[in-house]
């Protein structure tokens, strides 16, 4: 922590602990002592049972009982450190790492040069990082095929951007950085603006499977054809927003568009990158 605890609050650990007694039922009065314990036990425990760790075979208790004069994190921390690499392997390499000996060297501690663990740290079958492993090979191929089957249309693909200045969306409420042009705006290559009749500036009605939304167009050719490109973390004018000076520029929410039914087939996750969309020039009595 930069600064000590109010008095009368508590540490940031003892917060989480206490939020999962309350997830586990046992109420905001929980034990946290106990918790802390079961953690730091938990995580011996899968040590001692790991044949690859240099802890393998040792006594639970010889350990805990090494640990015991911290809590909470300072226990995890010295229990990481003297059980690593470096680590004094709680008296196996009395040279080696531990808390304590890090805190009397407050200026750090030279271990050397770097040297090499490949291929002793990986835990793949073959004993090789695996880069296409047969999941992803797999899905290639069905993309391959989706992309042959699908027909050619009129329509468009959105995909999202990020911008560092809005940084998401926590960045628009303040004032200092809320200011200066529009970072909300769809990007159009030429070739898509003119051929619907948008000037750079105008608004332009984009619309999904799910909804539609109005946004000012920003012609650029860094967008390639058949492609337009939406931020996310906008639409500060969403019915009960407090966001009183993001409600000056809202922007558009690019979730109104996000299709429900397109899942993403290896992990299940939502598509919120090449979503089909019609694109077309606000008609002069909307705008």
């Amino acid at each position: 922590p930069v600064f000590p605890e109010p008095e009368g609050s508590l540490p940031e650990w003892q917060i989480l602990l206490r939020l999962l007694g309350v997830l586990q039922g046992q109420g905001p009065d929980a034990d946290v002592g106990a918790m802390d314990a079961a953690v730091i036990g938990s995580r011996v425990q899968a040590a001692l049972d790991s044949d690859d760790s240099p802890l393998y075979g040792r006594s639970a208790q010889e350990i805990l009982e090494a640990l015991e004069a911290r809590v909470g994190p300072a226990r995890l921390i010295d229990f990481e450190l003297r059980s690593g690499p470096y680590g004094d392997h709680f008296g196996a390499r009395p040279d080696g790492l531990s808390l304590a000996k890090l805190e009397a060297h407050p200026h750090g501690i030279d271990l050397g040069a770097l040297e090499p663990r490949l291929p002793e740290v990986l835990r793949t079958p073959s004993g090789r990082i695996e880069l296409a492993p047969p999941l992803l090979l797999e899905d290639l191929e069905r993309m391959a095929a989706h992309l042959l089957a699908t027909p050619t249309h009129e329509g468009m693909l959105l995909v999202g951007r990020r911008q560092l200045r809005s940084n998401n969306s926590w960045m628009h409420n303040l004032p200092r950085l809320a200011g200066g042009r529009s970072r909300c705006t769809l990007h159009v290559h030429p070739r898509d603006a003119a051929k619907r009749g948008i000037e750079d500036g105008e608004t332009a009605k984009l619309r999904s499977r799910v909804g539609e939304v109005c946004v000012e167009v920003e012609i650029t050719e860094s967008i390639r054809p058949g492609v337009v490109c939406l931020p996310h973390g906008w639409g500060h004018g969403e019915a009960g927003s407090r966001l009183n000076v993001a409600r000056v520029a809202p922007g558009v929410n690019s979730n109104r568009l996000s299709d429900d039914e397109r899942l993403e087939t290896i992990s299940g996750t939502a598509v919120l990158n090449g979503i089909p969309v019609e694109m077309e020039a606000l008609p002069i009595d909307e705008a």
